[in-house]
């Protein structure tokens, strides 16, 4: 009895297509508004101090002051509760982290 021969499956041929290859992203450049040192008002100097920073950093301070006088909500992570310094910046006992933003922008010159 004779058994039928398979023929050799064929292999794929790499090919090198130079449009193939998806061309790495390019880096995005920073605003330059997000860059820009800003001058703090004498309320919000009292918590991130009194030097020039740009939004970025100043975003970053008060979000250190924060989480080291822990005031966050305990029960919300989403809102921060105002102490003596922050109300004054806040004008509200209590805001979310989407307003935070906002409201420390208005203490920005």
């Amino acid at each position: 009895m004779a058994t039928a021969k398979k023929a050799p499956a064929k292999k794929a041929v790499a090919t090198k297509d130079p449009a193939a290859k998806k061309a790495a992203p390019a880096k995005r450049a920073p605003n330059a508004a997000f860059l820009k040192p800003l001058t703090p008002s004498a309320d919000l100097a009292a918590i991130i101090g009194a030097t020039p920073m740009p939004r970025t950093e100043v975003t970053k301070k008060v979000w250190e002051y924060i989480k080291k006088h822990n005031l966050q909500d305990a029960a919300n992570k989403r809102n921060i509760n105002a102490d003596d310094k922050l109300k004054v910046i806040f004008e509200k006992p209590q805001v979310t982290m989407f307003e935070l933003t906002k409201l420390v922008s208005n203490h920005l010159k």
